[in-house]
């Protein structure tokens, strides 16, 4: 079975000089100092299991302010500032390490992507990780995935998010859930991962795909 494609359009006024993406994805939210200082407050409570009123009280200030800093609701004083990072036995500076660090980038060249091992590895799958983002609400793992010469299908992977694949070289039989699709350079496939997925039969020597996966970050 085929999946359905949607043709989307939209209709821009001509009178318009703004220049988008195209993406519906909402704007970054606004990283300003009262809620970097908070974020980072309520990571290292966490870091130390410590709950709001254990931190408070070693602070010497209410829940209810502690609670409002950690929200980036009010900007406390550093005397304040200076209070927590005693009681987090923690440098003052970390507080604004959150506000000041630069945004998350990773470059990887060229057959410079980290090889690991995944369920699939022990049946021919090769995995390359070329890329990792370490914050956010977001996680997103993209993996050039090489099905080797005798690579056996594998149709039991399952987990949060979606996921993404793009073919670059070969063909192959993708199963999700119930359904199956031929697969060949330059097809891809959008799914939700919870459902069992993965190659049900290699029809090349060797094949090559994209795998992008993205889930909800745990909280930490």
């Amino acid at each position: 079975m085929q999946p359905r494609v949607t043709h989307i359009s939209s209709n821009i006024s001509k009178s318009s000089h703004v220049l988008t993406t195209g993406s519906t994805a909402p704007a970054p939210i606004e990283r300003d100092l009262e809620k970097a200082i908070g974020s980072q407050i309520r990571s290292q409570r966490r870091r130390h299991d410590l709950s709001i009123a254990d931190l408070a009280s070693a602070a010497s200030i209410s829940t209810g302010m502690l609670s409002k800093i950690e929200n980036g609701g009010i900007s406390p004083s550093l005397a304040t500032l200076q209070s927590i990072s005693t009681a987090l036995q923690v440098p003052l500076s970390s507080l604004f390490a959150a506000f000041e660090e630069r945004q998350d980038c990773s470059h990887v060249p060229a057959g410079q992507g980290l090889t690991i091992e995944r369920r699939g590895t022990k049946v021919g799958h090769v995995y390359q990780l070329l890329g990792h983002m370490l914050r956010g609400d977001v996680a997103m793992e993209p993996y050039l995935i090489t099905l080797r010469e005798g690579a056996a299908p594998y149709t039991s992977f399952h987990h949060q998010g979606v996921e993404f694949i793009h073919m670059l070289k070969g063909e192959l039989t993708y199963r999700h859930g119930t359904e199956t699709y031929l697969m060949r350079a330059g097809d891809s496939l959008l799914f939700d991962s919870s459902a069992l997925h993965g190659p049900e039969a290699v029809e090349s020597r060797e094949t090559e795909y994209l795998s992008i996966i993205v889930y909800p970050r745990p909280a930490t």
